[in-house]
């Protein structure tokens, strides 16, 4: 059986089941899905591993990089992990001189993260590797699959947080505009 063009998907009980209406699970999805964040986050734990890093590292490092001054408030936020588990993460990355971490200007309580210039490289070619990637498979679909992947991408997050993360994403002008920012 053969679900999408020139791919094969195998004739097992699993994708016949698909074909049986909404209430199957959509066993090739699930497990494509997998397989591809495994290849997806494989080229960056290769480059983390020298470094003694991990995929957490390179959440955090992603992030603050994306965007600097970020609360830590904030990127507890965003990962959706607990202070204790950003807690040693983080002190790995301001140990290693990744990450660097500023009091608030109006609350000097408020603890800022910025990239590093040492980290500030990591998170670009880490995010360069993986771009790569996505560069690959989307020049294998057509023009008009980066905007079919963004919309398919979005549309998977949760309804009531799809508009805090375009706003992350794009910016505020790119969430107003449903494009993303340059």
């Amino acid at each position: 059986m053969d679900s999408s063009p020139g791919i094969a998907t195998g004739t097992d009980a699993g994708a016949r089941a698909l074909e049986g209406g909404d209430d199957q699970p959509m066993f090739d999805l699930i497990e494509l899905l997998f397989f591809a964040y495994r290849d997806f986050v494989g080229d960056p734990d290769r480059i983390l591993e020298k470094f003694g890093f991990g995929r957490a590292h390179h959440r955090v490092l992603h992030f603050v990089s994306r965007q600097p001054g970020l609360t830590i408030a904030e990127l507890l936020d965003i990962l959706r992990i607990t202070k204790q588990s950003l807690s040693r993460v983080l002190k790995d990355l301001l140990d290693n001189g990744y990450v660097e971490q500023r009091a608030g200007v109006a609350d000097r309580r408020q603890r800022l993260l910025f990239p590093t210039a040492r980290g500030q490289r990591l998170a670009l070619d880490l995010a360069r590797r993986q771009s790569a990637r996505f560069s690959r498979a989307l020049s294998e679909l057509g023009p008009e699959a980066r905007e079919t992947a963004l919309g398919f991408l979005l549309a998977m997050i949760d309804p009531g947080e799809r508009e805090a993360v375009a706003r992350a994403v794009w910016g505020k002008a790119g969430c107003e505009t449903g494009r993303p920012r340059p």
